[in-house]
């Protein structure tokens, strides 16, 4: 979500070398001046009085502000900070001034205007409305003091970062252009490049390649998991991270980039990132019918998510699977909406998907208006510790719905919501702005989800598959390649079959 700002404006005033201005509505009035650190404990006087602007004492404290300011070479510099409340400003509101020296670095003065951005959002948004008990406004005004003498960017937005952490919480952070660039690629569900996804090896710190997407450039070059990459282009990898490459990796469709495995050349592509993967797993019951069961992996939730899945479940009908497993193993989130639409491709009616509570307290439930499930066959949903956040509410809301049974093992307990505003300057903040819990009113944060069945999750041997529950490997030698005799190994989908059995036998045979 991109948050809106009035129009910017530069701020003419004391030099040319200030920041520019941007205002926002607040419900009360407020002017807040922060000035160098000579004159800092004059100005919190004059803001701790809370004199009308137009008494004389405000006007004399003015007065001493401007006589403050008149020698600093910097110059002053005012910005009006923080999210959008409303749509509508009301005509009684005013603005929140934040005035600060500008430093002379110009990379800097720019992240010094991301500070106060980035500080605005978080105090109108932050689901904690006391910021993990401290002065916000405080907060501010001591990292803009700490900020100026810096010299170069990223000193500078450590110190944007410094100032998050003291939230206490890890989910609001801000990322840089780059990435927040990677963030939209995974949520678009599109990029330009050779589809490698790659990744730093913990112990060595080489780069290797994680997977490659079907059909892509790397794929079609013979590249597998694992390989290890030297070189792209000519310059050598060495203290580069996954991301760094993945960089160096994307570029104009039609262009072409050489990795050294193999002194391979690949010609870049648009590669589509569709989270969503199926198969179907023929296997017979305990009485020996041929069942067939439609396999779904999620593997994220980004804007294609619940279109590709809903591609997949019509295509999956039309080759009468009998019933389904929902994968979000692993499934670390996304967009809350996409979890909400993947929902709804499974429930029927009016049902509550998920309750969110703001920083006030207050409650809402978000429920389907008038739901028409694709199919209604049994299902299971498997999930474990890696399943987090946008996984956990399509868990919690197929669950508590009655819907799905949950096999696997306890989720990773992520409860909270995080919106995402694009910064002036290409960087992205995420603010958690609410928590939620499931419709059955389990909190999830830092609890998780228990699920129905536990299962381990080793791989069975074909021989413990065959006689676990009258089920049966497939007939001839056994295809490594195939998807669904992979899937007939993995003992968490043998423990989810018997649970979709019982739900098939306790609703009749199908016809």
């Amino acid at each position: 979500m991109k948050t809106l700002y009035g129009k910017l404006s530069l701020n003419v005033g004391l030099s040319n070398e200030c920041s520019c201005s941007y205002k926002t509505c607040f419900p009360f009035p407020v002017q807040y001046r922060l000035l160098p650190k000579t004159a800092r404990k004059t100005i919190l006087m004059a803001v701790k009085k809370k004199e009308s602007p137009a008494s004389d004492g405000w006007k004399k404290k003015n007065d001493l502000i401007e006589n403050l300011t008149t020698g600093i070479r910097t110059g002053l510099c005012a910005i009006t900070a923080a999210a959008l409340l409303s749509s509508n400003c009301p005509a009684s509101a005013e603005f929140l001034t934040v005035a600060f020296p500008a430093s002379q670095a110009r990379e800097v003065n720019i992240v010094q205007r991301t500070l106060v951005e980035a500080w605005g959002v978080i105090r109108e948004s932050f689901v904690d409305p006391t910021y993990n008990h401290q002065d916000w406004d405080l907060k501010l005004q001591q990292t803009l003091v700490e900020m100026f003498p810096l010299k170069t960017e990223d000193a500078a937005y450590n110190k944007i970062s410094s100032m998050i952490a003291t939230l206490g919480d890890p989910f609001t952070r801000l990322i840089s252009p780059k990435e927040y660039q990677s963030f939209r690629i995974g949520s678009d569900g599109n990029l330009q490049g050779v589809g490698l996804f790659i990744g730093t090896e913990p112990h060595s710190g080489r780069l290797i390649v994680l997977s490659s997407v079907d059909g892509s450039p790397g794929a079609r070059a013979g590249i597998h998991t694992g390989d290890e990459l030297v070189e792209i282009d000519g310059e050598l990898l060495n203290g580069k991270s996954g991301e760094e490459a993945a960089q160096k990796l994307r570029g104009p469709v039609g262009t072409s980039v050489t990795i050294k495995l193999r002194n391979v050349n690949l010609s870049r592509e648009t590669i589509l990132l569709s989270p969503v993967s199926s198969s179907v797993i023929p296997h017979k019951t305990k009485d020996g019918q041929l069942m067939k069961t439609g396999y779904v992996r999620l593997s994220a939730f980004s804007q294609t998510a619940a279109t590709d899945m809903e591609n997949v479940i019509v295509a999956l009908e039309d080759q009468d699977v009998h019933s389904y497993i929902l994968d979000l193993r692993n499934n670390p989130g996304g967009l809350v909406k996409a979890g909400l639409d993947v929902a709804q491709i499974w429930l029927d009616g009016n049902e509550t998907l998920v309750n969110t509570i703001d920083r006030d307290g207050n409650m809402l439930p978000i429920n389907m208006i008038n739901g028409r499930a694709l199919t209604h066959d049994p299902l299971v949903v498997l999930v474990n510790e890696g399943s987090a956040s946008a996984s956990e509410i399509l868990a919690g809301a197929l669950h508590d719905n009655g819907r799905a049974k949950l096999v696997g093992h306890k989720t990773f307990g992520k409860g909270k919501i995080q919106s995402v505003t694009e910064l002036h300057d290409g960087s992205a903040l995420l603010v958690t702005v609410a928590k939620y819990i499931s419709p059955a009113m389990h909190d999830i944060d830092q609890v998780g989800i228990l699920p129905d069945v536990q299962c381990m999750p080793d791989m069975l041997s074909p021989a413990k598959i065959d006689s676990n529950l009258g089920k049966t490997v497939r007939s001839g030698a056994e295809d490594d390649s195939d998807p669904a005799s992979s899937l007939e190994k993995d003992s968490c989908i043998i423990v989810a079959e018997d649970e979709l059995d019982l739900q098939r036998s306790s609703k009749g045979s199908p016809s």
